[in-house]
């Protein structure tokens, strides 16, 4: 399976975007699909996962509140919805998955085996 993450751009503080990781066949096993971050100069940072079966979600606490992360199987697609968006938000957003991820590795990148390419995100003040 291979994953494509698009809905990036330019925004101002406080407006919104919504990313899109597309899937290139549909799925029947057990996929978790996560969505990370990755700002110049630091770490890949976790921001929200989806079981893509149950639609069980997780989140990292500095997005709470203001991002969700949905999915339509039948369109074989992930979304983060992103509000409120602030400067700090600012970064390469990269869409995961994986078949074989157990819970307390849904915040781990290495626990992901698919990568779609990045698609960037700039929030000006």
């Amino acid at each position: 399976v291979q994953l494509q993450a698009s809905g990036g751009g330019l925004v101002q503080a406080g407006e919104s975007l919504r990313l899109s990781c597309l899937a290139s066949e549909r799925t029947s096993g057990r996929l978790t699909v996560g969505w990370f971050r990755q700002a110049p100069g630091e770490e890949r940072e976790f921001v929200a996962a989806i079981r893509v079966n149950s639609g069980t979600t997780y989140y990292a606490d500095s997005i709470k509140g203001r991002f969700a992360i949905s999915r339509d199987n039948a369109k074989k697609t992930v979304y983060l919805q992103m509000n409120s968006l602030k400067p700090g938000d600012t970064a390469v957003y990269y869409c995961a998955g994986s078949f074989t991820l157990i819970s307390s590795n849904v915040y781990n990148p290495f626990g992901y085996s698919m990568w779609g390419q990045g698609t960037l995100v700039t929030v000006s003040s």
